[in-house]
């Protein structure tokens, strides 16, 4: 499956990226996420329907403030958030269940 984008309102929400445009990095390490290779491998999993990954960005300017996750095998759904934008990812996450039920039939 290819990443899917999801308009949540106020927020954005698009696949993870480190590319010449947007680089999701330096966002991530605010997370606590430091490993180089973890949009690789996010991505990588979007092929295989093994996980799925949103960042949560402000529209317009694509910032990641938030980070959205869902593991398919165990059916459950985890963020994260730069500080002060808690209630950023929470309303995103809402966004991702209703994805998830209705695009994967799963509920989290």
């Amino acid at each position: 499956m290819d990443p899917v984008e999801i308009n949540a309102g106020t927020w954005y929400l698009r696949a993870l990226r480190a590319d010449e445009r947007i680089d999701d990095r330096p966002a991530l390490a605010d997370l606590g996420e430091t490993d180089p290779d973890y949009v690789t491998r996010r991505i990588a999993q979007w092929t295989t329907e093994t996980g799925y990954s949103w960042a949560v960005c402000e529209p317009t300017t694509g910032e990641l403030l938030a980070e959205v996750t869902v593991d398919p095998h165990n059916a459950t759904l985890s963020t994260r958030a730069r500080p002060g934008h808690e209630e950023t990812a929470a309303v995103a996450a809402d966004a991702v269940r209703r994805f998830a039920a209705g695009a994967l039939n799963l509920s989290v």
